[in-house]
């Protein structure tokens, strides 16, 4: 990428956020911020219950990202956010125009694997069927690249840093 984006690595639970989120932003030579440390307490104990977040839960938590963003807005970083709305992206948008998603994708099989191998993490599998049920996957107007998360972490952020080099220029 010619200037330094902002990234958001975005996805449902368990396609590897936290995982691929560090390593792209290394290739890239930014800093990277992890999504789930700008939840309040209160999101983490609901989610840690197995209650789904609503949308105003949500708010709060997407400003925050959405400042961190605008915040390293042409100094490049990334930050993982599951951004599973759109309305959810615009309001990041809102925030910080210039950010590029990554949309880490897998089918459910795959994901609800991963998730049953994690460890110590407050997001339990059985919030899985409505994460997918909220995902609105990227549109042709967002500014973003789809990325399967088959492979390593090296193969998917290898993945993730080629689709990101081949965009032209955020979209505001």
């Amino acid at each position: 990428m010619n200037t330094p984006h902002v990234v958001v690595v975005m996805g449902v639970a368990g396609t590897g956020k936290t995982t691929i989120g560090p390593l792209l932003a290394a290739r890239l030579g930014v800093p990277y911020a992890e999504g789930d440390d700008f939840h309040p307490q209160s999101n983490i104990a609901k989610m840690s219950a197995g209650t789904p977040l609503t949308d105003d839960d949500r708010w709060p938590w997407l400003d925050a990202i959405g400042d961190w963003a605008q915040g390293r807005a042409g100094l490049g970083g990334v930050v993982s956010c599951s951004a599973l709305k759109r309305s959810y992206r615009e309001r990041l948008r809102a925030a910080a125009p210039g950010v590029v998603f990554v949309h880490l994708t897998g089918d459910r099989a795959l994901v609800e694997d991963r998730m049953s191998h994690r460890q110590g993490h407050f997001m339990p599998t059985a919030l899985l069927d409505s994460q997918f049920a909220t995902l609105q996957p990227l549109e042709p107007d967002e500014a973003g690249v789809a990325v399967n998360v088959t492979g390593s972490p090296e193969e998917i952020t290898e993945r993730a840093a080629t689709a990101l080099a081949s965009l032209s220029g955020p979209t505001a």
